[in-house]
């Protein structure tokens, strides 16, 4: 700039507009003078990952009468994860009860929804009646609560959800970058035509991430009724297929769809979009959560809620499209959602009671591959006072690398064998049965 100041005035006239230009010139119509603003995390709206369990483990140690909560832990490849599950039962005997009716929901499987487990945490205190909810008559809610158990997961992707308080606030994926909403078996792996890796990336394998294999061995033992994944990003409520544009055929998907309408007329204005996931948005997903709930382990409720959007935020200023950033707004969408999940606990059971009893799974569909038992199935668990109650600590890449190794030898020893049986017999002398 000191070359430019000592020109001679002409050939300032010339250059200063030029570099201007080249500096400060508005691209797509912005203005470059005046950076992109992203909202950042509300801190006086949202807890952080680390205080919002907390504050749910001190919920459980305040009522031991109606929840226990168990954090499993489990790896590959060098990589961690842990889910917490909370269960609600009144009476904690009954627990194991299968003549309850189950009820499973996962809340925070993408890091960014920040505002799906403050809505965990909201319906869990109004469960435990540190919280109530407006116009809910106590006497026909006890009553109701007294026949389920109810499974909450209130942040499945707590390594994801770490990135986002570390300012990546545009990550939905977990901690190593794959999205665990298309890491279920179910059409898994397939791309469209505008996949992208940073939003949709599937992993290696099905079930290739810890978190996805905790949350499948979960659903399997707990074989439940009702299933409800729950997201941000639209006001939707969604049943199965996402891989598909089409809903399932006969009582169940009428069963499914009745239910929606009501949810969406008591408590989205009618405004929520209703239908199969992969025909309401616009684009398919292959491998997610509600398609396995509802095809593998035969859940017959099985759906996807999406219970925030803000159209009008750009497209990376992820928080502020996710999540509600005032203060109204952020009542009103828990007021609102967890009113739903209530009438969900009563109305789901009435309406299941209309056909016959949940379908079980087979034998067949609970098998697992060498490679998912020794990723998945040895876990470490905790129980909710954090005492370990059953660890096994593998070298998991080498069991598995040792297991192979041991199959391909056993081939070829058999290969080789098989051979040497081979060339013995077409080696023998010919004998005649009579002298020629």
């Amino acid at each position: 700039m000191g070359c430019l100041l000592s020109l001679s005035n002409p050939l300032r006239q010339f250059f200063f507009p030029l570099v201007f230009f080249v500096f400060f010139s508005p691209v797509n119509g912005k203005d470059n003078l005046t950076p992109p603003s992203f909202t950042p995390i509300n801190g006086d709206l949202y807890h952080s990952s680390g205080l919002l369990m907390e504050e749910i483990s001190n919920l459980v140690h305040r009522h031991p009468d109606k929840f226990t909560m168990e954090t499993i832990e489990t790896g590959n490849q060098g990589y961690k994860a842990e889910v917490t599950v909370v269960t609600y039962c009144r009476n904690r005997k009954e627990i194991d009860d299968r003549s309850k009716f189950r009820i499973l929901l996962s809340f925070g499987q993408h890091g960014r929804e920040l505002i799906t487990s403050e809505l965990a945490l909201r319906v869990l205190s109004v469960l435990s009646e540190e919280q109530f909810l407006p116009n809910m008559d106590p006497i026909s809610l006890n009553s109701t609560l007294d026949k389920l158990v109810i499974k909450v997961v209130p942040m499945e992707n707590l390594n994801g959800r770490k990135l986002v308080e570390a300012g990546e606030l545009c990550e939905r994926r977990n901690g190593r970058g794959v999205d665990l909403n298309r890491n279920w078996s179910v059409d898994w792996g397939k791309k469209e035509k505008d996949y992208d890796p940073y939003e949709e990336n599937p992993g290696t394998a099905p079930f290739s991430e810890p978190e996805t294999q905790i949350m499948r061995k979960l659903s399997i033992s707990f074989d439940p009724h009702i299933w409800v994944n729950v997201h941000s990003g639209m006001e939707a409520l969604f049943m199965p297929y996402d891989h598909r544009n089409t809903t399932p055929d006969g009582l169940p998907s009428q069963q499914m769809r009745r239910l929606l309408e009501e949810l969406n007329h008591l408590h989205c204005q009618d405004h929520c979009m209703i239908g199969s996931g992969g025909g309401s948005v616009g684009y398919l997903a292959h491998g997610t959560a509600t398609d396995y709930m509802y095809d593998v382990v035969r859940v017959p409720m099985a759906f996807t809620f999406e219970i925030y959007g803000d159209g009008t935020a750009s497209s990376k200023d992820c928080f502020k499209m996710f999540n509600p950033i005032d203060l109204t707004t952020f009542n009103r969408v828990l007021n609102d959602w967890s009113a739903a999940f209530f009438t969900i606990f009563k109305m789901g059971p009435q309406q299941l009671q209309k056909k016959h009893s949940k379908p079980s799974t087979t034998n067949s569909e609970k098998w697992v591959s060498i490679d998912e038992y020794l990723d998945g199935y040895l876990m470490e668990r905790r129980n909710r006072y954090g005492k370990k109650v059953e660890v096994l600590e593998f070298g998991m890449q080498e069991i598995r690398t040792y297991f192979r190794l041991f199959m391909l030898s056993s081939i070829l020893l058999l290969f080789m064998f098989c051979s040497r049986i081979s060339k013995s017999k077409c080696s023998r002398p010919i004998v005649a049965v009579m002298p020629i």
